[in-house]
């Protein structure tokens, strides 16, 4: 079992390692700032998924370390730093999307429709996860 005081001491040594505050950590490791907050005050306890989010937006802190304060925090670096991460394809245009559902629309928006006095009100992302984004102009 994590010792939540000792848990939330070393959350504190991550958030000061990297200078952020605790609303800015949660948004790196998208959690609501909420849960940081419990957690740092030993209101709550960390869940798998809050534990695996820090590890997996941090590679420097090792899973042991953050859990039983056992290892150590940074991770020794490896002879050579870490490279960027980049795509292992060059990054091309999405294909046009075929209407695959019958509930789904698809416009085409033309470069004349722009010119007729029509313009982009809104667009709307869905992701996987259920949750969206919504951009208005």
């Amino acid at each position: 079992m994590v010792n939540t005081e000792k848990f939330a001491a070393r959350l504190e040594k991550i958030i000061d390692y990297y200078d952020l505050s605790a609303a800015a950590f949660a948004d790196q490791i998208e959690v609501g700032r909420s849960s940081i907050s419990h957690i740092l005050s030993g209101r709550n306890k960390p869940s798998l998924d809050f534990v695996m989010k820090v590890i997996s937006h941090f590679p420097e802190v090792e899973l042991y370390w953050l859990l039983n304060g056992k290892g150590e925090f940074p991770k020794e670096r490896s002879v050579s730093p870490p490279q960027p991460k980049v795509p292992s394809k060059p990054i091309t245009p999405a294909p046009e999307i075929e209407q695959s559902s019958p509930g789904i629309q698809q416009r085409n928006i033309s470069k004349d429709s722009t010119q007729k006095g029509r313009q982009i009100r809104k667009i709307v992302i869905f992701y996987t996860d259920g949750s969206f984004e919504a951009f208005e102009n």
